[in-house]
C-alpha cells in the first residue's frame, strides 16, 4: 500500500506559491453521431427556454497574490464545486472571499466571506475547496496539510450565517471533497500529487475523525490511457502528470469517483472517472473509464478539468469544471458548466461539444430536446474596425476564437469601440463579450466595480441602432453574455465603451451567435485515421476539407454508440490525437461547421 502521510506535490490551485519556487530554482450538445442520440437534460421548448455561454458570466476576482513576475495582475478563480441545496445552487472555487448562488444558473449573486480561522483571522482562505451536504446542513472546508483550518457549517448560507464546526479539522487535505451516502455516511476524498494517488477515508459524523486510514483510490496510468500525459502535446516532457480534484457521484448504485488531470495550465486540463462498487475502492472492483468525462481541448475556451458534478431541480446531470487562460500567469483560470449524466449501460458522460457556444439553462419540461439552440458564430476572423490599438494587441486577436489572445485599444476611455463585420445580413440571437486585463490594478476580490456599454447594429455600417444599452449597469461582467429577446438582420456590430473597472478597453471575444442566412456547409468526404502501431495511445487523422467550412467536430469513442469525447478544430483538416486508450478499439466521426449551420457526420469509422 503506499503511504498515506506523504506530502503530495502541490499544484492545482496553490498557485503563486509553487510558482515563486518554480522562479526562485506551469453537438455532444448537439453531440449525435449517426447511431446515436445522446440524452440531454430536459426542457419546456426551444421557444421559452434561455441559454447561457462558457466561461460562465460571474464576478471573478482578480488574484490576490503580488505581481511577482510582472506577468500582470488578473483575473484567476479554478477548482469549482457547485452543490444544489434546497433548491438554489451553491458555487464555490479558489480564492474568491466568498461564494456565488442562484436559483436559475444563469443570475449568481455573489456573498462574500472570508472563511478564517475564527481565533486568529490569518489570511487562510479558501483554495480548491471541499463542499459538503449532511443533512440540512452544507459543511465547507479548504485545502491545507496543516491541522488547524476550520471546517465550517451553515443552515443558512443564503443569509451569510456561517459558525464553526470544527475549530481545527485535524484530518487536513489538499484539493478535498465530502461525500454523503445514502445510509449517511461520510467521506472525504483528497489529494494532489504527480508521484501519488488521490486518497479516501471515511469521517465519524460526530467527531469528524478519520475512521480508519486513508485508502488509496486512483493513480494515473498515462502508459495506457493518452490523455493523462502531462504537457501541452501529451508527452511528458516536463513533468510526470498530476492527478487532483477528487469528487464522487453515486448512481444505480454504483460509485463514480472523478478525478482531474495532467495538469491545470493545459488545454487537455479535464476530469477522469473511475467507477466502483463500493465509496472507498482499495484497488477493487474499480473500473476506470477509457476517456475522460469532460473534456475540451479545442474551441474558444479549453479545458475542463477539477469539477465537480451535481444535479439540477429536475435531476439533470450537469458539470462544472475549470477552463484555462494561463496568458498572464499560469494560474489565469476560468469555469464552465456542462451537461452530464449517465446512458442506458450507466456510462457517465458529459457533453462539451459546441461547449463555448450558447446552450440552453435547466428548466422542467419533457425529455429529449436539444441541449443548445441552432446558433452558430457569426463573425469568425470576419474584418475587424477599432478606434485604436495598443501595441501588439491587433484587432483581429477579438475574432481570432482563442482566449488566449486578445485586442486592447489604447485607453479605458469612454468612446473606445470595436465593430465587426459578419460579412452579409445575418440573424442575430445573442452576443457574448469577453473583456481581457490589460494593465488590471487591482488584487483581490472586489465587490462595488462594473463594466458599461452600448451595442449598436446596422445593415450598411452607417445607420446605426442601439441593441443593448447597459450605460447604467452597475455589476461586473467580465463574460457578459447577451440573449436577445428578439433576433435582428445585421451585418455590422459595433461595441462601444461606457466604463471599465480597472484596465485598457480589451476584448478576448466578440462573439456573434445566430445564423448567417446561408447554405450549411457540405459534409466531409473521407475521415482517415491511422493509429500508431508503436503507440496505440496516438493516431494521425486526417479529413477531406470542406471549402464553405471552418471548422470541424471530431468525435470519438469506444462504441460506436458512445461518441462522448469531441474535438473542435479551426482551421485545420488534420489532427494528432493522442488520448486513446491503448487497449480499446475506438470509433470516429466528423461534421463540418460554418456561421449557417453543421453538415451531416461521416458514418461512424471503426480504428483497431
Amino acid at each position: 500500500m503506499i503511504p498515506a502521510s506523504v506530502t503530495p506535490v502541490k499544484h492545482s490551485c496553490v498557485a503563486i506559491l509553487s510558482s515563486v519556487v518554480l522562479l526562485l530554482s506551469f453537438g455532444l450538445l448537439t453531440a449525435t453521431t449517426n447511431a446515436q442520440k445522446l440524452p440531454s437534460p430536459s426542457g419546456e421548448g426551444l421557444g421559452v427556454r434561455r441559454t447561457y455561454c462558457n466561461p460562465i458570466n460571474v464576478d471573478y476576482g482578480y488574484t490576490p497574490f503580488p505581481d511577482f513576475v510582472h506577468w500582470g495582475k488578473h483575473r484567476a478563480t479554478a477548482d469549482p464545486v457547485i452543490v444544489n441545496y434546497k433548491g438554489d445552487y451553491y458555487l464555490f472555487s479558489t480564492n474568491q472571499w466568498g461564494y456565488w448562488w442562484s436559483n436559475d444558473m444563469l443570475n449568481w449573486k455573489f456573498i462574500s466571506k472570508k472563511f478564517l480561522r475564527p481565533w486568529n483571522h490569518t489570511n487562510d482562505e479558501l483554495c480548491a475547496p471541499a463542499v459538503g451536504i449532511i443533512g440540512d446542513t452544507m459543511l465547507v472546508f479548504g485545502s491545507t496539510y496543516t491541522k488547524n483550518f476550520t471546517l465550517w457549517m451553515s443552515t443558512n448560507p443564503k443569509g451569510n450565517e456561517w459558525k464553526p464546526l470544527v475549530d481545527s479539522f485535524e484530518i487536513g487535505g489538499w484539493d478535498p471533497a465530502f461525500f454523503t451516502d445514502d445510509d449517511g455516511k461520510l467521506y472525504m476524498y483528497n489529494g494532489s500529487s504527480n508521484n501519488y494517488p488521490v486518497y479516501g477515508v471515511e469521517l465519524d459524523r460526530k467527531t469528524f475523525k478519520p475512521i480508519g486510514t486513508r485508502t488509496p483510490m486512483y493513480l494515473l496510468q498515462d502508459w495506457r490511457y493518452g490523455w493523462q500525459r502531462f504537457g501541452e502535446n501529451m508527452d511528458n516532457t516536463f513533468l510526470d502528470p498530476f492527478i487532483e480534484g477528487s469528487w464522487m457521484t453515486k448512481h444505480n448504485g454504483k460509485y463514480y469517483f472523478q478525478y482531474g488531470a495532467p495538469g491545470t495550465e493545459m488545454s487537455g486540463y479535464a476530469d477522469g472517472v473511475v467507477v466502483g462498487s463500493k465509496p472507498l475502492f482499495d484497488g477493487i472492483e474499480s473500473f476506470p473509464q477509457s476517456d475522460p468525462l469532460s473534456f475540451k481541448p479545442g474551441g474558444f475556451s479549453r479545458g475542463a478539468g477539477h469539477g465537480s458534478t451535481f444535479q439540477d431541480n429536475q435531476n439533470n446531470y450537469w458539470h462544472i469544471s475549470t477552463s484555462i487562460i494561463c496568458v498572464k500567469n499560469t494560474w489565469e483560470r476560468r469555469m464552465g458548466i456542462w451537461p452530464a449524466g449517465f446512458d442506458k449501460d450507466d456510462m457517465m458522460w458529459c457533453n462539451t461539444a459546441f461547449g463555448d457556444y450558447p446552450l440552453y439553462l435547466p428548466s422542467p419540461g419533457g425529455e429529449g430536446l436539444e441541449v443548445r439552440p441552432n446558433w452558430y458564430l457569426l463573425n469568425y476572423k470576419k474584418p475587424v474596425t477599432v478606434s485604436s490599438t495598443l501595441a501588439e494587441f491587433n484587432a483581429n486577436n477579438a475574432v481570432d476564437e482563442n482566449i488566449k489572445t486578445y485586442w486592447s485599444a489604447k485607453t479605458a476611455d469612454k468612446g473606445e469601440w470595436i465593430q465587426s463585420d459578419l460579412g452579409n445580413v445575418s440573424t442575430v440571437n445573442a452576443i457574448q463579450i469577453n473583456y481581457a486585463d490589460q494593465d488590471a490594478e487591482f488584487m483581490g476580490k472586489q465587490t462595488d466595480i462594473y463594466h458599461q456599454y452600448k451595442l449598436y447594429y446596422s445593415l450598411d455600417g452607417k445607420k446605426w441602432n442601439v441593441l443593448v444599452d447597459k450605460s447604467n449597469n452597475k455589476t461586473d461582467v467580465p463574460h457578459d453574455y447577451v440573449e436577445l429577446a428578439n433576433p435582428v438582420q445585421a451585418r455590422f456590430i459595433k461595441l462601444e465603451n461606457i466604463h471599465m473597472p480597472t484596465g485598457k478597453f480589451a476584448i478576448s471575444g466578440l462573439r456573434v451567435f445566430g445564423n448567417g442566412n446561408g447554405a450549411k456547409p457540405n459534409a466531409v468526404g473521407e475521415l482517415i485515421v491511422l493509429r500508431t502501431e508503436k503507440d496505440k495511445r496516438s493516431a494521425y487523422i486526417k479529413w477531406q476539407p470542406v471549402d464553405n467550412a471552418f471548422a470541424y467536430n471530431l468525435y470519438y469513442g469506444t462504441a460506436p454508440d458512445k461518441l462522448y469525447s469531441c474535438i473542435m478544430i479551426y482551421d485545420f483538416n488534420d489532427y494528432w490525437l493522442k488520448t486513446m486508450d491503448s487497449k480499446k478499439t475506438y470509433y470516429f466521426s466528423i461534421e463540418a461547421i460554418n456561421e449557417n449551420g453543421v453538415s451531416a457526420k461521416t458514418e461512424v469509422k471503426k480504428v483497431e
